[in-house]
């Protein structure tokens, strides 16, 4: 018997009745799924769509052998999975999302309930904060409508775990996630008879890095190929965006954010924003790098000539460029721009400002935009999963974590961390798979210049260009904060998944 709206199913509708779960690392029983399963509506534009909603951890076991015995598979890690599915007659048809955010320490929360998922948070937006204790209302403009949903937490974030006597940091690095996450992927889609839907991936932020890699880990490990990757605030090549001695492409790669956030909070001037980025853009692609490759080398009247050009892209003053040698990192831009007013400016999302201890600082204290979205986020998981999902754990439900730190990129010793050559494999291999990246101009965390230039340097060939697709957003990292890109986005998405499951 299906239950409506958004209250957990009794005892009676439930297909597995709640329990009060235990931590599984407080027992030494063996680990077992935990999975609770309800069933809602959701409002959209068009009418009601009813669909089932699983939730609970998925045991991950490893198969082993000693002295060339087989010991069976143990288990190793509980992986919390939201999985939400259209109520259908045919649900092979239907396309499947598999989603996770980044961090690397991130749960799936923020495009579970920011932009996915059939429910989402109201946490307003710049100017217009939603106080406590926030709301939870329906996504008319959900996924769902179009695609099966599966929000996965990596091991140590949201109610994932290591299981008792495993590692945490065995899954705390760049393979040992990949490989889990898969693992995660493959169960599911084998466990609900999927392997012959389309399947996508949609990560965000370092999830970005963690799609590409799966893209290729899925195929080779165990031949599933994808229908398709969203790319959201993509960072596919950390050298893009990683300040550090002898790699001045940052510098230019962030311009153009640094000039759309000058121009957002009025620095310059009433130009349309689509000049401001022209200009930046022009300059980023040609005399700054060069002028960053002559070094010391520089003649005086040059050095004077590029800190006023920076001056005016950037809305800093030519002293100050001058003075950090015209390489405004990105935290220090943050920091000084608004300092005349007395403000900090975010780096998720630069058009957030906040304040600050003093304003001599060369560095702000804390992001004013993570500050802005942190607590209606995790309020509303917390109540959602309880109170709607009938999931229930006394765990701490880790939103945004450092317990994963440090992250271990031992695949890429004396390297920097670089996955284009594994999402162009994929490409080549799987000429179907299409992809998709989405940039937000006031993003200062992964620019939208650098994934342009990442992107440029896949090693595809010609035929396979059209596969890559790009949308932009007057908006930061999480785009789907502000809500005329959050509903712009939804239809972009949208139009994704369905073109290719046609």
């Amino acid at each position: 018997m299906a239950q409506t709206g958004h209250e957990p199913a009794n005892n009676a509708d439930t297909e597995a009745k709640e329990t009060e779960l235990k931590d599984t690392q407080a027992t030494d029983a063996e680990p077992t799924d935990d999975l609770v399963t309800t069933r809602h509506t959701v409002t959209l534009e068009d009418g009601e769509l009813s669909y089932t909603a699983t939730a609970g951890r998925i045991v991950l076991r490893q198969e082993g052998s000693t002295d060339d015995k087989f010991d069976g598979a143990k288990a190793r890690a509980e992986v919390f999975v939201t999985a939400y599915t259209a109520d259908t007659e045919d649900p092979v048809a239907r396309p499947v999302t598999f989603a996770f955010n980044g961090g690397p320490g991130s749960s799936s929360v923020w495009l579970h309930l920011g932009l996915l998922g059939p429910r989402r948070v109201l946490s307003g937006d710049v100017g217009a904060l939603e106080p406590p204790p926030y709301g939870l209302v329906d996504n008319a403009q959900t996924l769902l409508r179009h695609s099966d949903l599966v929000f996965i937490d990596p091991v140590s974030t949201g109610y994932s775990r290591a299981v008792k006597g495993e590692k945490p940091k065995d899954f705390h690095g760049y393979g040992g996630d990949i490989t889990s996450v898969g693992e995660v992927i493959r169960l599911w889609t084998t466990r609900n008879g999927r392997w012959m839907s389309p399947k996508y991936l949609c990560g965000e932020s370092y999830g970005t890095t963690r799609a590409a890699g799966l893209a290729s880990h899925l195929q080779e490990r165990y031949g599933m190929y994808l229908n398709g990757v969203v790319l959201i605030s993509a960072v596919l090549d950390f050298g893009s965006i990683i300040f550090s001695g002898g790699n001045d492409d940052p510098f230019a790669l962030y311009l153009p954010t640094y000039a759309a956030i000058a121009h957002y909070h009025g620095k310059l001037g009433d130009r349309p924003l689509r000049d401001v980025l022209t200009a930046a853009e022009t300059y980023a692609a040609g005399d700054y790098p060069r002028v960053l490759a002559r070094g010391t080398r520089l003649s005086s009247a040059d050095r004077t000539a590029a800190a006023a050009r920076l001056a005016e892209l950037t809305g800093l003053s030519a002293d100050y460029l001058d003075r950090v040698n015209l390489r405004p990192e990105h935290v220090r831009f943050l920091t000084e721009l608004l300092r005349d007013r007395r403000l900090v400016v975010g780096r998720i999302d630069g058009r957030f400002t906040g304040w600050d201890t003093d304003y001599g600082r060369e560095t702000w204290s804390v992001d004013p935009s993570m500050s802005a979205i942190t607590g209606p986020y995790t309020a509303a998981l917390n109540h959602y999963v309880r109170r709607e999902l009938g999931y229930s754990s006394d765990l701490p439900y880790e939103i945004l974590t450092d317990r994963v730190r440090p992250w271990s990129y031992a695949e890429f010793e004396n390297q920097h961390v670089f996955v284009l050559d594994k999402l162009a494999a994929a490409m080549r291999t799987n000429p179907h798979m299409r992809v998709h990246v989405d940039c937000g101009y006031y993003d200062a965390a992964t620019p939208y210049f650098a994934a342009e230039h990442a992107v440029a340097h896949l090693d595809i060939p010609p035929e396979l260009a059209a596969s890559v697709t790009f949308g932009y957003y007057e908006a930061g990292h999480m785009m789907y904060l502000h809500e005329p890109s959050r509903l712009a986005q939804s239809q972009q998405l949208a139009r994704f998944v369905t073109a290719a499951s046609g």
